[in-house]
């Protein structure tokens, strides 16, 4: 049951982010934000590949695909995750983030002629229905922000050219290496812009508990734990199986947004969700049947959601 009890402990506390998120953003801008848990997941990953003798060295030759890597995750999946958050709600934004693994087959089937199955089509079709019924009312017009859902579609596009450039590294580096590497990019391509835009107001801002608790929640539990949890998942399961698992994140977090900030949602929604979900099951149908699980090694982990 481990392998399970973790998987489920990493969608819980991904799920978390997107509330957390909400709660920091009281106090703090979305830069800060996502600069100070950089920071310390940054730490926390590179004290835990220290101890379990786990940090590899980039050869010189692949700086260059790990400043590509940072560039699309964190930098530009977090600034179309964490400013779509300040225009739609949590749900909304899980929903559409969800559809990540909707998007991969599709990029791959273009670039790369990777085969694209019926059933592949038929999931994705059905979960953008699905997000259709989120994002609109009944009358058919857009009830979540369109800048939100934009950026937040530039997230899910930023993960998935990520994948891309994942795939070059991944077999040569193990996850702790790859995730310590990444955020370290990240806060420098990060730094800047914040130091430009939001430095001025962090200094004068004073400090709030509960939205500085959110943020170290974020790196904690999001940023660190939850990848430490999804790898042991997915070196017992495999790939296969433990993406499954990622299908049940909108859920989480609708029912988290409703106790927690008081998300409300309308009927149409609900049912939204629900063909969201079906769709990512039916877009993995074939793959989980034609592949028995097996399980993979670390360095073959794609992770996207953070």
């Amino acid at each position: 049951m481990t392998p399970y009890i973790s998987a489920v402990a990493a969608m819980i506390f991904w799920s978390f982010s997107f509330v957390w998120v909400k709660i920091a953003y009281i106090a703090y801008q979305p830069l800060t934000v996502v600069l100070v848990r950089l920071i310390i997941s940054s730490f926390l990953i590179i004290f835990f590949a220290l101890v379990f003798k786990k940090l590899q060295k980039p050869a010189r030759s692949d700086v260059r695909l790990f400043v590509l890597l940072s560039f699309f995750e964190p930098f530009l999946y977090f600034m179309g995750e964490s400013f779509g958050l300040k225009y739609v709600s949590s749900t909304v934004a899980s929903v559409i983030v969800a559809t990540i693994p909707l998007i991969s087959p599709i990029v791959a089937w273009y670039f790369h002629r990777e085969k694209l199955s019926w059933l592949n089509l038929s999931g994705i079709l059905l979960s953008v229905a699905g997000v259709s019924l989120v994002v609109l009312d009944r009358s058919l017009n857009l009830v979540a922000s369109p800048k939100g859902v934009a950026l937040e579609f530039l997230a899910v596009f930023s993960a998935v050219a990520y994948s891309s450039v994942l795939k070059n590294l991944a077999h040569r580096y193990n996850t702790f290496s790859i995730i310590a590497y990444q955020n370290l990019y990240g806060i420098l391509m990060f730094l800047p812009f914040w130091l430009f835009f939001e430095s001025d107001r962090f200094f004068s801002t004073p400090f709030h508990y509960e939205s500085f608790r959110a943020i170290v929640l974020l790196s904690i539990f999001a940023s660190s734990l939850a990848f430490i949890f999804f790898t042991y998942t997915v070196r017992h399961l495999g790939i296969n199986s433990s993406n499954i698992f990622t299908n049940i994140i909108p859920v989480f977090v609708a029912i988290l947004a409703f106790f927690i900030l008081g998300d409300r949602l309308l009927f149409h929604q609900m049912i939204g969700i629900i063909i969201v979900i079906s769709g990512l099951f039916i877009a993995q149908l074939k793959k989980i049947r034609r592949r028995p699980v097996q399980p993979e090694p670390e360095e073959a982990i794609e992770v996207h959601i953070q």
